[in-house]
């Protein structure tokens, strides 16, 4: 199977969250993954998600990096990572429901199917994944629009581990196992597909 690997360099700019999203849309449509897929608006989800996290929480450059399946693809995992300079590790926060921020790590867990971090020179990686189903043979779906779903759809299951003491790379839960319309409530706030 052929994979698309590209990246993008980011400047320490809110505002260039929402040119990873521009630039990412654009990237996910040459590779066969449909615009309004599900896959696709969860992916932008993260990036955007991600890329905030490195701008906002590190003040240092990063850099953007995809992976994803060729349009023949059909099961496949679309890979996602930010690499910046900070060697501060991501910490999930706990905030109240009034808060306007700190969820983003929540979000990643409940939407990847499996996310983790690792060092990397002077900084550090951050990574999600996401999984791809084949599309219906015949086409089966509403208005025979093929359709893909989550990770426990595929026969699958979200990834749960961690990093064995003195290890670099820890792994945390993955989220989207449980179907493809669940609402996770995180502090307050909850995430609804629609």
């Amino acid at each position: 199977m052929q994979v698309l690997q590209v990246q993008l360099e980011i400047r320490p700019d809110p505002a260039e969250v929402g040119r990873a999203r521009r630039w990412a849309r654009s990237r996910i449509a040459g590779s066969g993954i449909e615009a309004d897929e599900p896959l696709a608006e969860t992916l932008i989800l993260l990036i955007s998600e991600l890329v905030t996290n490195a701008v906002v929480h590190t003040g240092c450059p990063a850099v953007l990096r995809l992976s994803l399946p060729g349009v023949e693809a059909g099961e496949a995992t679309v890979r996602l990572e930010v690499a910046d300079s900070s060697t501060r590790a991501p910490v999930p926060r706990c905030v109240g429901d009034e808060a306007t921020g700190g969820r983003g790590l929540a979000l990643v867990d409940g939407l990847a199917d499996r996310w983790g971090w690792s060092v990397e020179g002077p900084g550090k990686r951050i990574w999600c994944e996401l999984d791809r189903c084949a599309r219906p043979v015949d086409g089966a779906g509403q208005g025979g629009a093929a359709e893909h779903g989550s990770a426990a759809e595929c026969g699958g299951a979200a990834g749960y581990g961690g990093a064995a003491e003195g290890d670099a790379t820890a792994e945390v839960g993955g989220g989207a196992g449980a179907g493809a319309f669940r609402s996770p409530v995180y502090e307050g706030f909850a995430y609804e597909a629609v």
